[in-house]
């Protein structure tokens, strides 16, 4: 589920700003396509983050969430050549959510994962046989 829609990054950044960063075709109009591949990407790296606290959908989007997904996407559509503005909203959604990974911050959404981003260890036997004779 993505975080954000077109019409949320047209609503925060113009429809003339996303012409620019996804009109490859040159048609005068939004590619939807590339801009719904920004999305998911952005929605991908979320997930990464909010996945290991929070059991994935999350059931409601807080706002800051959809303003995140947005910052994210933007930065990602306008590639290496971001302007320092885009970059710096992208470095602070990534720290949020850095936050929210590391429990830090919570968003109040509901049930958390029951993965705790620590190592699990599991003893068994040993793989090449006994170890009584090593010195």
């Amino acid at each position: 589920m993505a975080y954000c829609t077109q019409q949320d990054m047209i609503d925060r950044y113009g429809e003339e700003e996303l012409i620019q960063l996804t009109d490859r075709e040159q048609t005068g109009e939004i590619d939807a396509t590339v801009l719904g591949a920004a999305i998911d990407d952005a929605t991908g790296t979320m997930d990464a983050y909010l996945g290991t606290r929070y059991t994935l959908p999350l059931a409601t989007v807080p706002a800051v969430l959809k303003r995140i997904g947005c910052d994210i996407a933007r930065y990602l559509l306008h590639g290496n050549e971001a302007p320092e503005s885009v970059a710096d909203r992208n470095s602070v959604a990534i720290e949020f959510l850095q936050a929210v990974a590391k429990g830090d911050l919570d968003l109040a959404v509901g049930s958390t994962s029951q993965n705790s981003g620590g190592v699990a260890f599991e003893s068994g036997t040993s793989a090449f046989g006994e170890t009584e004779n090593w010195p």
